[in-house]
């Protein structure tokens, strides 16, 4: 089992970042893929997350707006695409998948069954 993010890196206030994950090697389905993220100093929490099969999104509310999430089903690639990127933003984000994600349960850690190993994300002038 093995999510792969790329992406990371430093950006400007103010500007764009795409992150990628890739998913292999699965036991199980997928059933929604997302991002989680863990600023220094503070707990690891949702970003956003995509539904494999109908591509129904959910997101945080601090970064709805400015973020989007989506996904190739044939390629097995989950994006997330990060507009307006603030300070705030500045983590380590962490790519996750699920057997099963509903409105119910999406923002819940212990929802995903496998965790990508991270890549930082910097907002900085």
């Amino acid at each position: 089992v093995q999510l792969v993010e790329s992406g990371g890196g430093s950006v400007q206030p103010g500007g764009s970042r795409t992150l990628s994950c890739t998913a292999s090697g699965f036991a199980f389905a997928i059933g929604a893929m997302g991002w989680w993220r863990q600023a220094p100093g503070k707990e690891r929490e949702f970003v956003a997350a995509v539904m494999w099969g109908r591509g129904t999104t959910y997101y945080d509310d601090s970064v709805k707006g400015r973020f989007t999430i989506s996904r190739d089903n044939i390629k097995g690639t989950m994006y997330l695409q990060m507009n307006s990127l603030i300070p705030q933003d500045t983590a380590v984000y962490y790519c996750v998948a699920a057997r099963d994600l509903h409105e119910g349960n999406y923002a819940l850690r212990e929802t995903y069954d496998a965790w990508g190993q991270g890549t930082q994300v910097t907002v900085s002038s």
